[in-house]
């Protein structure tokens, strides 16, 4: 039986390959929030997908405090399936 490949969906790999665990974990704060309190802060805003997709690829500053998250070398694709499944979280 062949195998079926799905598309690459954002998960903890892509979040892994894309370097993001190093500042960021799912459930507990590192050098920047958990992903998990990330969705919780903007889970009734409607704009939030596309609101995180545009400060990973640009880098954000004191929404979560002093310590700035520069501009990730990140495919906007990518940067959009990250946001897609932080949001899920």
């Amino acid at each position: 039986l062949p195998l079926y490949v799905a598309p690459v969906h954002a998960s903890p790999e892509l979040a892994t390959k894309s370097k993001c665990m190093s500042c960021h974990q799912v459930e507990k704060k590192v050098l920047g929030p958990s992903f998990k309190d990330i969705a919780a802060k903007y889970k009734a805003d409607k704009t939030a997908e596309a609101m995180l997709a545009n400060g990973i690829v640009k880098g954000v500053k004191g929404k979560w405090g002093k310590i700035p998250m520069p501009p990730q070398k990140i495919a906007p694709a990518d940067a959009a399936a990250l946001a897609k499944w932080i949001v899920t979280l």
